[in-house]
């Protein structure tokens, strides 16, 4: 019995370490898309939307960018790095049209509690406000920046003003810089996007994407974070306003800055062929009725569904998942971490990872 134990034990050991050994990513870049819907994603421009002079400037202009009769060739006009990579080379998941699904597990469906559950882990159904209340729950994020190696390697780029809060900067240690956070970094490209982001204008209030997007990129040159976090935030409130055409818009540049980042990391040696893409939303929002797209909150009854994507070297190329299955954004938290070889744990419940992200 005896040495029936220590041979089962042994096992046990030579398969973690062969795990930790066959394992390649050492870098990780997350990206949220504040408030994009699936239907966007896995079907490109809605047509009915798309043709409503409501919520388009332009619809003749919108539709010969974006539209056309085939839904891939329209997902691909609208995504074209998810399309054209991300689902050759990495997985997606979320098209309810194949019942595979992708739900927020907390009951609120917007922004704030769908942060906490990405990088939590944890549906805490205390955090039911978009209010600046330093989050009590341990991230993932933070987590990792205590981990050998990596503190001081963890930092977060935002749009919206509230991850400070969300990702509880102070206390996690993780570099936050939302909203139009001074770049004091004594670096001159940083300096630049400084003094361009204090000066521009601000059509939903806090500084363009792009601005956050080339803060994040330029930092990653100059500083090689071994996670980077970049939240997007035009899609949401485009949304909210009723605009279509600027919604579309948004979405089709962030897959571009995400083209972009995915080939910075991939033209340095740091990074190259050594780092793993997520990709995510904070929730959903309505389409069984069409005007809700503009909505979502536990009123909207749909405003729950949402997506992931993945892609890196520990990924299988699964592509467009077209299996029936269930997964919740609380799994996001673990996943982060075990494809980076951590065991995310905390003083609080934390749900378990998608394995078919990291296993090869």
């Amino acid at each position: 019995m005896k040495i029936t134990y220590c041979f089962l034990l042994l096992l046990v050991c030579v398969n973690c370490i062969y795990a930790q050994s066959a394992r390649k990513t050492e870098n990780l870049v997350i990206v949220t898309l504040d408030g994009m819907r699936w239907q966007e994603i896995f079907n490109g421009a809605d047509e009915m939307l798309i043709n409503d002079s409501i919520f388009n400037r332009d619809r003749d202009g919108l539709k010969n960018k974006f539209w056309h009769p085939s839904v891939e060739q329209r997902r691909e006009k609208l995504f074209p790095f998810l399309w054209t990579v991300v689902a050759k080379q990495g997985q997606l998941y979320g098209n309810r049209k194949y019942e595979n699904k992708v739900d927020n597990a907390n009951p609120y469906w917007f922004s704030y509690p769908g942060y906490n559950e990405i990088f939590t882990g944890y549906p805490d159904t205390a955090v039911n406000s978009n209010d600046k209340i330093y989050n009590k729950n341990v991230n993932v994020l933070e987590f990792i920046n205590k981990q050998k190696g990596f503190t001081g390697k963890v930092a977060a780029f935002s749009t919206w003003d509230v991850f400070p809060y969300i990702l509880n900067g102070p206390r996690s240690g993780v570099y936050v810089n939302a909203d139009v956070d001074t770049l004091s970094f004594n670096h001159p490209q940083l300096q630049l996007i400084n003094d361009i982001q204090f000066l521009t204008t601000r059509p939903i209030g806090v500084r363009p994407d792009v601005l956050t997007y080339i803060a994040a990129r330029e930092y990653l040159k100059a500083y090689k974070p071994k996670v980077l976090y970049i939240a997007f935030d035009e899609t949401d409130d485009f949304a909210h306003a009723g605009m279509y055409d600027q919604y579309l818009g948004s979405a089709h540049a962030e897959d571009a800055m995400i083209r972009d980042i995915w080939n910075t990391v991939q033209s340095m040696p740091q990074y190259k062929d050594r780092t793993s893409l997520l990709i995510t939303v904070d929730h959903g929002r309505g389409d069984k009725i069409k005007t809700n797209w503009q909505h979502h909150g536990s009123r909207i009854e749909d405003a729950h569904e949402i997506w992931i994507a993945a892609m890196g070297p520990d990924s299988k190329p699964l592509g467009e998942l077209r299996t029936p299955g269930q997964l919740h954004q609380q799994q996001i938290a673990a996943t982060i971490a075990q494809l980076l070889g951590f065991n995310f744990t905390a003083n609080h419940p934390v749900a378990a990872p998608i394995h078919s992200i990291y296993s090869k």
